[in-house]
């Protein structure tokens, strides 16, 4: 069995939108749907702002902290939380949501998703899930990975953690780009992987954390 997680290295992240980008074409997604956003924010306040800066409602704010000359400006990338205790599978009536037993993996299938927007609604996370309508596209051409999931008009989608490319043994699509190399990936279980590498010694927060959903995304400080 197989724990899989990411860390995302906060002091690493330059706010470039390279891991959006990458997410975006490698599943071809539609206009109105992104997996990953990296949002800003003018402070770590982990307690306060920044913490909370995805809790529905209470959305980012897209400028610098501080007095000029001293001004900061920091970058929370998000995207599914892959948790331990995912709210959207227990609120999901039809089963279509699933924490995968074998690689912790929260998916959507399809097949049985009926579009009600009930993980939507439980999942404390802002904008990780999103209900495809009618998908529109950028380009008349298919772009991306050949086996990413299909996009298909009334179901829910979300960040898959790229589970085609870790199949082919590679790694997300939001790792291949990043210039500041701040994410790390790998099974939280192996001591030897990347990500628990990248753990250890590390102060690290997560998202509502108070929420009780023990998110697999790892933010190190």
């Amino acid at each position: 069995m197989t724990r899989y997680g990411m860390a995302i290295d906060l002091r690493r992240c330059i706010g470039c939108q390279a891991c959006a980008a990458a997410c975006k074409v490698a599943n071809n997604n539609p206009k109105d749907v992104a997996y990953n956003i990296v949002y800003t924010k003018p402070d770590r306040d982990w307690e306060g702002s920044f913490g909370t800066a995805v809790v529905k409602g209470a959305l980012a704010n897209d400028n610098a902290g501080g007095t000029f000359p001293n001004c900061t400006m920091v970058f929370l990338p998000v995207q599914c939380q892959h948790c331990e205790n995912p709210a959207c599978e227990a609120a999901c009536p039809t089963g279509a949501t699933s924490k995968d037993p074998e690689t912790g993996i929260v998916s959507v299938d399809s097949e049985l998703c009926i579009g009600c927007e009930s993980c939507i609604k439980a999942c404390p996370y802002e904008n990780v899930r999103t209900l495809v309508k009618s998908p529109e596209y950028y380009l008349d051409v298919v772009v991306g990975e050949h086996d990413a999931p299909p996009h298909v008009a009334g179901t829910v989608e979300k960040c898959t953690f790229c589970k085609n490319l870790i199949d082919r043994g590679e790694v997300p699509a939001c790792m291949q780009l990043c210039p500041g190399r701040a994410r790390y990936w790998g099974d939280l279980d192996d001591p030897s992987s990347d990500v628990s590498k990248a753990i250890q010694g590390r102060d690290t927060v997560f998202l509502m954390e108070s929420a009780g959903t023990q998110p697999n995304v790892y933010y190190l400080q």
